[in-house]
C-alpha cells in the first residue's frame, strides 16, 4: 500500500514577519516539515487586510481579502504564524462578503482549512525535537486574537513542553493583553506602554528569561518596551522556540 501524500499547506507569512522578522517563517517551515507537510509560500500573497479592517475601510480590506482567497484556493491547509491574522481569515473574511454570495462561500471555504501555527502542529500530533541542552526559563504571553477568536491557548503550552522538556512558567493574568493592539498602540500610546509596562512586570515576577509568544505585534511591542527601559528579559516567537532557532539575537536586538 502506497504512503499517503503529505498535506500541501500553504504558509501565510504575515506583513510583519515578512518586515520584520522573516526567521519566524523559516523556523514555521521547518516544523510543518516535520509534521510530515509539503509546504508552499505563495508569492502572490500580501497583507490579509486587517489594518484596513479595524481602522473602517471596508473596500479596501475587501480587495486584500479578495486576493489572498484566490491565491490561497489551491492549498489543501492554509498555516498561519499569528493569531491575529489567521482570525482575520476565520472570523473576519466571511463577515466581509456577507452581501456577496459567491465570494462568500469562497471565504468561508477559506476559513475552514486556516489554522493558526501551533493549533495546526498540535493537532497534527507534532511533537518538536526535545532540546539537547538546558534553555533558559520560559513564560507564555497569550496574544488577544488568538485566544479570544481562536481558543488557542494550550497548543503552544503543549509543545513547548515537549521541546523544552518543563512547562513554561505561567504569568499572573496570562490572558491579559500586553498593550500592543495594533493601530491602539499608535493612537493610544501612553495608555499601550502602561498596558504593557504591566505584561513586562508580570513576565518578571516567573523568574523567565525569555517571553514566548505566537504574533509578533505583541512581540515586537513589548520588546521594545523592555529594550527601552532596560529590562533583562528577553522575546522570542514561539516558532522560533520550537525549531531551535534561539542562537542569534532576540526579538528588538537586531540593530
Amino acid at each position: 500500500m502506497s504512503e499517503p501524500a503529505a498535506p500541501h499547506v500553504a504558509l501565510f507569512v504575515t506583513c510583519l514577519v515578512e518586515l520584520f522578522r522573516p526567521r519566524i517563517a523559516r523556523a514555521s517551515v521547518t516544523q510543518l516539515e516535520a509534521a510530515g507537510c509539503r509546504v508552499t509560500i505563495p508569492a502572490a500573497q500580501t497583507c490579509c487586510g486587517q489594518p484596513a479592517y479595524n481602522a473602517g475601510d471596508r473596500r479596501g480590506a475587501r480587495r486584500m481579502a479578495a486576493q489572498q482567497i484566490a491565491a490561497l484556493a489551491p492549498f489543501a491547509h492554509v498555516v498561519v504564524p499569528s493569531g491575529s491574522c489567521a482570525a482575520m481569515i476565520v472570523r473576519h473574511y466571511p463577515r466581509l462578503f456577507a452581501d456577496d454570495p459567491r465570494w462568500r462561500a469562497r471565504a468561508e471555504a477559506l476559513a475552514a482549512k486556516t489554522s493558526e501555527l501551533t493549533a495546526f502542529l498540535a493537532a497534527r500530533g507534532a511533537r518538536p525535537e526535545a532540546a539537547t541542552r538546558t534553555g533558559p526559563e520560559i513564560t507564555y504571553h497569550d496574544g488577544c486574537a488568538g485566544l479570544r477568536e481562536l481558543g488557542v491557548k494550550a497548543a503552544p503550552r503543549r509543545l513547548l513542553s515537549a521541546r523544552c522538556g518543563k512547562a513554561p512558567c505561567e504569568m499572573a493574568d496570562a490572558e491579559r493583553c500586553c498593550g500592543f493592539g495594533g493601530l491602539f498602540s499608535l493612537k493610544f500610546d501612553a495608555v499601550s506602554e502602561a498596558i504593557g509596562r504591566r505584561k513586562l512586570d508580570a513576565a518578571a515576577a516567573t523568574g523567565a528569561d525569555l517571553l514566548v509568544a505566537g504574533e509578533l505585534g505583541c512581540l515586537l511591542h513589548l520588546a521594545g518596551l523592555a529594550r527601552r527601559e532596560g529590562r533583562a528579559i528577553r522575546c522570542r516567537h514561539v516558532a522560533e522556540v520550537l525549531a531551535g532557532m534561539d542562537d542569534g539575537p532576540a526579538i528588538g536586538e537586531e540593530e
